[in-house]
């Protein structure tokens, strides 16, 4: 005896929705606050008639997003963010760098490589690999 309302939702399914918040979220249509909750909501979601009233206020959209050639050479999002976070804190601790160099008349120790330097590798090696975005074969599976 079915006591649910509809049919439940796999997790593939849930994925592909969480892809399609994204994807809104790129184009502008909702903000990263309501991203999440949006995302949580579809976490908690049960069955697939629930998963589609976390779309149903936003436009149906392509299978390909306009403008690019292949998914797979799409930046994700995660990765953007991440590369401004390393742009702004760059640009911070080189400006204290600056301003102490500046107040003691002479250039100091560049501190900042060992800031700037590995984070910004670490950054390049996970875009370049595709490491933690799944394209990137992992030997466990």
């Amino acid at each position: 005896m079915d006591i649910s309302t509809g049919t439940r939702a796999s997790n593939a399914e849930r994925d592909k929705v969480v892809r399609l918040l994204a994807r809104h979220l790129e184009d502008g249509r909702i903000d990263l606050a309501e991203y999440d909750e949006r995302t949580a909501q579809v976490y908690k979601t049960t069955t697939k008639d629930d998963l589609q009233l976390v779309l149903t206020d936003l436009p149906k959209l392509s299978k390909e997003p306009a403008g690019q050639k292949a998914s797979a050479a799409r930046i994700p999002i995660w990765q953007k963010i991440e590369g401004t976070s390393w742009l702004g804190v760059s640009l911070l601790v080189l400006a204290i760098w600056g301003a102490i160099s500046l107040s003691v008349g002479e250039f100091t120790y560049p501190w900042p490589i060992w800031v700037i330097g590995p984070w910004g590798a670490v950054l390049v090696f996970r875009m370049l690999t595709g490491w933690e975005s799944g394209r990137c074969a992992s030997p466990l599976r």
